[in-house]
């Protein structure tokens, strides 16, 4: 398959200074479409600069609409897979080749990018690695990284998606809705980068609260399974 058959998308919102090496790095393997959720900030120009093609919400919505708009976009264009990596520089994207050589050799309709936790800043390297336990538990598969945003889609997974959150948490739903449809999930390892100097806009209190939901929700749905820890490496 013809990288140009496969779309970078970018969910940006006030990433003017950073925006800019993010895109020309990501144009080396892809096309790039960088969908601007209302930034207040001279995001969408610095993106189109760069070479992005950029769509403009005109309201900050949150990454989950922006991630919607951005797969809805790639879909109408006939792109056969799409690839989410960060505004913010947290997602090294000399690592997109990883992703392309997994799609192409049939690791899955959804291949995610697994972080080193022992690199992630205090509580974060406790928690995640927390939370995608207890989501492989209620899966009943191993997840080895449920919040890692760096991602390749297939069009197959994306045509089949009926997601119905839009905040952090969809990315979790995807991860649950892929399994329920029995798509294979492949991982590859990507650099940990958290020296941008970027704030997160993660709120711990409401974002744990709606991850919590989204496991229990997938908890029963399988009727709490065994874990199945020793099929997938």
């Amino acid at each position: 398959m013809s990288a140009s058959a496969i779309l970078a998308l970018i969910p940006a919102w006030n990433e003017a200074t950073r925006i800019g090496s993010v895109v020309e790095a990501a144009r080396a393997h892809l096309p790039v479409l960088v969908v601007d959720d209302g930034s207040r900030d001279k995001t969408s120009a610095v993106a189109e600069a760069a070479g992005a093609t950029v769509v403009r919400h005109p309201r900050n919505q949150g990454k989950g609409v922006a991630l919607l708009t951005g797969f809805a976009w790639a879909l109408e264009r006939d792109y056969e897979a799409v690839l989410t990596l960060d505004a913010d520089g947290q997602h090294d994207p000399a690592d997109i080749p990883k992703f392309l050589t997994a799609y192409e050799t049939g690791a899955g309709d959804l291949i995610i990018g697994r972080r080193d936790f022992s690199q992630m800043p205090f509580p974060r390297r406790y928690t995640n690695p927390f939370g995608s336990w207890l989501l492989s538990l209620a899966l009943g598969t191993r997840i080895y990284d449920n919040q890692s945003g760096y991602r390749l889609y297939s069009r197959r997974l994306l045509e089949g998606l009926n997601l119905t959150t839009t905040g952090f948490e969809l990315e979790v739903e995807v991860i649950i809705q892929a399994v329920y449809r029995g798509m294979r999930i492949g991982w590859v390892d990507i650099r940990t980068i958290y020296d941008t100097g970027k704030v997160s806009y993660f709120h711990p209190l409401r974002d744990s609260a709606r991850f919590l939901r989204m496991v229990w929700y997938a908890w029963r749905q399988w009727g709490f399974p065994r874990l199945r820890l020793g099929i997938e490496s």
